[in-house]
């Protein structure tokens, strides 16, 4: 008896997981926004070169781009940073404007420590500690 209530609980979940797959699946063939098909026509894009951030709430005045202008619904071949006249390629998509700022988007801020390896920071603070160490050993020869 007892085997046969386990069957059924499993036979029940494997319905359940069906369900929600068939409307993933389903959600994501209709168009609808979901984590697998999100809506990019809202997203900044940010140039790697210059740092100018495409923002289509605001549109590009200098090269008549009205506000509202998706980046992807640009013409890639006519496009050029406003800025260093890079292309396309060289933007990168960093998200819509109300989410907040990720670990790659503060890379580039402060004095070049984000940018160091595990390594490389033990190596600036055990020899910054060594060296303070150093000079202060170093008062000792003043006598």
């Amino acid at each position: 008896m007892s085997d046969e209530i386990k069957k059924t609980e499993e036979l029940k979940e494997l319905r359940e997981l069906d369900n929600e797959a068939v409307e993933t699946i389903y959600s994501v063939v209709k168009g609808e926004e979901s984590e697998l098909n999100p809506d990019k026509s809202s997203h900044r894009y940010e140039c790697s070169s210059c740092g100018y951030v495409y923002d289509p709430i605001d549109g590009v005045k200098k090269f008549a781009i009205p506000s509202g202008t998706a980046f992807l619904a640009l013409d890639p071949l006519d496009f050029r940073c406003p800025v260093c006249r890079k292309g396309v390629s060289a933007f990168k998509d960093i998200g819509p404007r109300s989410a907040p700022s990720g670990f790659e988007e503060n890379l580039n801020y402060g004095f070049g420590i984000n940018n160091l390896t595990p390594g490389q920071k033990n190596v600036l603070i055990f020899g910054g500690l060594a060296f303070a160490v150093a000079c202060f050993l170093s008062l000792y020869s003043l006598h």
